[in-house]
């Protein structure tokens, strides 16, 4: 049979819980008691059922659960020409209500660019050989680098010189990124560009400021970006694209309604959109209403990762009703708001509260839709 195209009334952003056998090889890995290519054996022996739980709970698309990453960003970052990921003892980043996250720090000392080797187009082929239903990968957005790297780990002169060629190159970096996935075989790429939900957030936006940077100029040219990054892309290739305020170990690093970034939002030329909605910290339902009429279509996050109680069916129906209210029904569909692990550490849920939640969404989507 066809593999079915997105976009999908039920979906999911693509991190899952590391299976032990994962971990606990990663840490002898990190230890220096086995060397990447037992690391990589162990990694493909379990991604296999990673891709079965998401089929078999009715997904469409699948991914590798991020099962061979850190992080959801810095590991995608640190494979680009010209940006190293380093690690310094003695500091830490303290940004999720207090939990200090590892002391890895994003650099840029090069020419960014893509290399043509980068590992995780390997990630998506080997995804792509092992389900029957859509693939996906996902990547962090353009956003992600210009937002995460400080001013004072910028190292190449050209970018401290001149900033525009910093966005050019980032739209550079973008563009073989989508062309190299799409030659892989790739015809759904999702781009996590939590950053826009980042700017919406008072202690973010005044951090930015501190910093020489005017939030909502920001905004708009972080847009600008990832449309002049994907506008080119072949027809069939679908592109998502997932915004939160953290997720590390069920905590946040940042709260605030989208409506400063909503219009900017809409406007990338973006496919799907997978927006947090779990909890007040993203504000009303309201800016949807900036969604164009068309093809687009919204996955509100209703159901959260963070916790492992599960959401009514009437409730969900519910916010739905509500959502209905600022754009068409048929423009909307369903996804947890985050993923399950946007690091390697997980959020404070079992397996099995991840297998529930994304048969709720499985659920949901059947509901209200009638179909997956």
């Amino acid at each position: 049979m066809p593999i079915q195209e997105p976009p999908f009334r039920a979906d999911h952003v693509g991190s899952l819980l590391r299976p032990q056998a994962i971990i606990d090889a990663r840490k002898k890995f990190f230890a220096g008691e086995i060397d990447a290519a037992a690391l990589k054996t162990v990694e493909d022996a379990e991604i296999p059922a990673l891709i079965k739980l998401q089929e078999d709970v009715g997904l469409k698309a699948v991914t590798d659960g991020e099962a061979r990453r850190t992080f959801w960003h810095y590991d995608f970052m640190g494979m680009l020409d010209g940006l190293d990921i380093e690690t310094r003892d003695g500091s830490s980043f303290v940004g999720f209500q207090g939990v200090d996250l590892p002391p890895v720090f994003p650099a840029i000392n090069g020419k960014l660019d893509f290399p043509d080797d980068h590992p995780m187009l390997d990630h998506f082929r080997f995804v792509a050989r092992n389900t029957k239903v859509m693939p996906k990968i996902s990547i962090p957005g353009p956003s992600c680098i210009h937002f995460r790297t400080a001013k004072t780990d910028i190292r190449y002169k050209a970018y401290l010189e001149d900033e525009e060629e910093y966005f050019t190159d980032l739209v550079a970096t973008y563009r073989k990124a989508v062309d190299a996935f799409y030659e892989a075989g790739c015809r759904y790429l999702q781009m996590d560009d939590i950053f826009f939900a980042y700017l919406c957030d008072p202690k973010h936006r005044a951090d930015k400021a501190a910093d020489g940077s005017d939030p909502d100029v920001l905004i708009r040219k972080y847009g600008e970006v990832l449309h002049e990054a994907i506008k080119d892309r072949p027809s069939d290739m679908y592109i998502g694209m997932h915004m939160c305020r953290g997720n590390f170990r069920s905590t946040h690093a940042a709260e605030g309604a989208y409506d400063l970034a909503a219009e900017s939002i809409f406007a990338t030329g973006v496919d799907i959109f997978f927006m947090e909605y779990d909890t007040d910290r993203a504000g009303g339902l309201e800016p949807l209403k900036l969604l164009p009429k068309g093809n687009q279509i919204v996955l509100p996050g209703f159901i959260t990762t963070k916790t492992p109680e599960l959401e009514s069916m009437d409730w969900l129906k519910s916010k739905f009703d509500e959502a209905s209210k600022y754009v068409d029904i048929n423009q909307l569909g369903i996804a947890p708001q985050c993923g399950f692990s946007s690091t390697e550490h997980g959020n404070d849920v079992t397996e099995d509260d991840q297998r529930r939640k994304l048969e709720l969404v499985v659920r949901c989507a059947e509901e209200i839709w009638g179909a997956v």
